[in-house]
């Protein structure tokens, strides 16, 4: 095989497989690939290789100044643009300089009291109250609770197992007995779908990793379906 012919992976597919790679989740890997984008078109589509300190710089500047983005939204940038110089070009950024920073707001968090977090859950029904009544007694994250596998939920020991938390940790944590039996019967109804759907050949989940090759069939068994899914 002549390897002189094969194109060399595109600059993209080079971050996608470098955060793959370090384990990085989906959802970083999705929000620092769109800002790799927004930076190379700032600069008229100029390969980084050709950019520097200066040019981040600016695009940051830009960022705050024109676009008017949160700190932390900012700070992704950041951290979007030296993952990819210093992990996927192997080049070394120096210190970058004279970047206008995005003013973090100096606000208290609005904290719901437990008489209008009832007054919310009345105005939710279905699976939405089920994963906002979760959220509040279990204390998993949003997205966590949109990941959750039915092998990591034991509602006989009422323990949720949260994997790939934040940063990159798994957790035990509880399953309020107020619902174990309406989670219970969630997953009763879950689980005809589930069968529907693999009977129609549509069953197949995203699997971490490399456990789709470790384990082939997985990505179709029940365990590792999604507790909720989109109706």
């Amino acid at each position: 095989m002549n390897t002189d012919s094969v194109p060399a992976p595109r600059l993209l597919d080079q971050v996608r497989g470098k955060l793959r790679t370090l384990h990085y989740s989906l959802r970083t890997e999705e929000a620092y690939i769109d800002w790799i984008k927004r930076y190379i078109r700032f600069h008229d589509k100029r390969h980084p290789r050709e950019l520097g300190a200066e040019a981040m710089a600016a695009f940051l500047t830009h960022l705050a100044t024109d676009r008017k983005v949160a700190a932390s939204t900012q700070n992704q940038a950041l951290a979007a643009l030296l993952f990819l110089y210093r992990q996927v070009l192997a080049l070394d950024v120096p210190w970058i300089k004279d970047v206008v920073r995005a003013k973090k707001p100096r606000r208290l968090p609005t904290v719901l009291s437990r008489s209008e977090v009832q007054a919310l859950m009345t105005h939710l029904d279905g699976p939405m109250s089920l994963i906002v009544r979760l959220l509040y007694g279990s204390g998993m994250r949003l997205m966590e609770c949109v990941r959750l596998r039915v092998k990591d939920v034991d509602i006989a020991k009422l323990q949720i197992t949260v994997r790939d938390g934040k940063g990159g940790k798994d957790r035990m944590t509880v399953l309020p007995d107020s619902l174990r039996d309406e989670l219970r019967a969630h997953l009763q109804l879950r689980r005809l779908v589930y069968e529907k759907d693999a009977a129609a050949g549509r069953a197949e989940v995203w699997l971490p990793d490399a456990l789709s090759v470790k384990y082939p069939n997985a990505a179709r068994e029940w365990g590792w379906q999604y507790v909720f899914v989109a109706q």
